[in-house]
């Protein structure tokens, strides 16, 4: 009698090996769907993570529009402003009682294509940009000063744009970069924040003051349009601001401001709570993870489709062997179990080759996002697809295996041990 396990292994072995090709192509293939498949859920739960977890604000407040566009220019930097609010409305709001901190932005220009912003010193002192954390200067740099033309930029702007402190720059208008819309005004560098993994890392900040005087600017805040002179102060009835950042105190000052703001009012748009806002984004587009949810899945079941394919076209020429090996004492399970075994190891070779294809994938997915937001992926985030997609791709092989096991389990001794010739 042969022994089960033994006889079990050696034709796995031998089936494997005589069919190389096909077993590494249908391995391949495997690695790809399920590659894909954890690259897909990966991804799109670390994208929804980045731009729909927390943040170290509560709400934004900016012009009349959508509140969707309003966060993905003042808080991620991207889209463009959907307008300003008076310098008036932002001192009413951080007066009130349950405002712990109300940062102002303004927004408009740009160096090499990286967003300049405008704001105050409480931006760095009393705003975290993620819970428990605070934009923070590297050693050797400091914040700047609000009355001067000075400049703290982001750990991006710094590698890519060639900045470093003590190098000077002069914006350009507008939000995309245009050599004839350079201003006059001159900025020097006084410090490089901390890498955060955010879009901070993409920015650079300028003192408030600064935005309202770059040449070429006017100020609408109180309706007409005002010039600023060097020299003279201006007057807070013209200015106005792109954003508020806000930092609400416990309880549900919230939701009230949501309906003073945006039920009551007519002149600005809250923000709140950006989660939410940001969440409607994916729901809009969740489609697309849907649809390469469905091409990873249809790429497994052709991978299936090749292994259940390529086993049952070898069947005939097995025939003779498993004839052999029963008539030696094998039994019938011998010869099925084999087959499912066969199935299943190259659905865990194809299982053990897509993490080198989810790594590609991850990677070059992880280098377009942050080149385009400045939000950074984490290539070693455990997720649950990371387990059950290859587990699920060796059940499926297996699965895949029984038909042609039941065929081969059906082999006829007698006929198939008559002589050849």
């Amino acid at each position: 009698m042969i022994h089960t396990g033994r006889a079990v292994l050696l034709l796995v072995r031998r089936n494997l090996r005589q069919h190389a090709l096909s077993t590494i192509a249908t391995a391949l293939s495997l690695a790809l769907a399920g590659g894909l498949t954890m690259a897909v859920f990966v991804i799109e739960g670390q994208t929804r993570a980045a731009f729909s977890g927390g943040l170290g604000f509560d709400a934004v407040l900016g012009g009349r529009g959508s509140p969707l566009q309003l966060v993905l220019n003042s808080v991620f930097h991207l889209d463009t402003s959907p307008g300003n609010i008076p310098w008036k409305l932002y001192t009413e709001i951080r007066r009130r009682p349950y405002v712990e901190a109300a940062v102002p932005i303004s927004v408009g220009d740009n160096y090499l294509n990286y967003r300049i912003v405008g704001t105050s010193l409480d931006m760095f002192e009393k705003l975290n940009y993620q819970p428990g954390r605070r934009l923070t200067v590297a050693p050797g740099g400091r914040l700047f000063d609000p009355d001067l033309q000075e400049a703290v930029i982001g750990s991006v702007v710094a590698q890519r744009a060639g900045l470093s402190i003590g190098s000077t720059f002069n914006p350009y208008h507008g939000i995309t970069y245009d050599p004839a819309q350079r201003h006059d005004d001159e900025y020097v560098v006084v410090g490089i924040l901390e890498q955060t993994n955010t879009p901070n890392d993409r920015v650079i900040f300028i003192p408030i003051e600064g935005i309202f005087r770059m040449s070429g600017h006017t100020l609408r805040g109180d309706g007409g349009e005002y010039t600023p002179r060097r020299g003279k102060p201006i007057p807070d009835a013209v200015k106005e601001v792109s954003a508020v950042l806000l930092k609400l105190k416990p309880g549900q000052p919230g939701f009230h401001l949501f309906q003073e703001v945006n039920r009551q009012g007519r002149v600005a748009t809250l923000a709140w709570p950006i989660g939410s806002v940001m969440a409607e984004i994916f729901d809009k587009l969740g489609w697309m993870a849907q649809v390469l949810r469905l091409i990873a899945y249809l790429v497994v079941c052709v991978a299936a489709a090749s292994i259940l394919t390529g086993i049952y076209n070898s069947l005939s020429a097995r025939r003779r062997d498993y004839a052999i090996l029963r008539a030696l004492g094998a039994r019938r399970g011998v010869v099925f179990v084999s087959i499912i075994a066969e199935a299943k190891s190259i659905a865990a070779l194809g299982a053990l080759l897509a993490f080198p294809v989810y790594a590609g994938i991850l990677l070059a997915a992880a280098l377009v996002v942050r080149e385009q937001t400045g939000v950074v992926l984490d290539l070693w985030v455990g997720h649950p697809a990371l387990w059950i997609t290859p587990l699920a791709m060796i059940a499926i092989g297996g699965i895949t295996g029984i038909i042609p096991a039941r065929k081969a389990y059906a082999t006829d001794v007698a006929s198939n041990l008559a002589p050849l010739s």
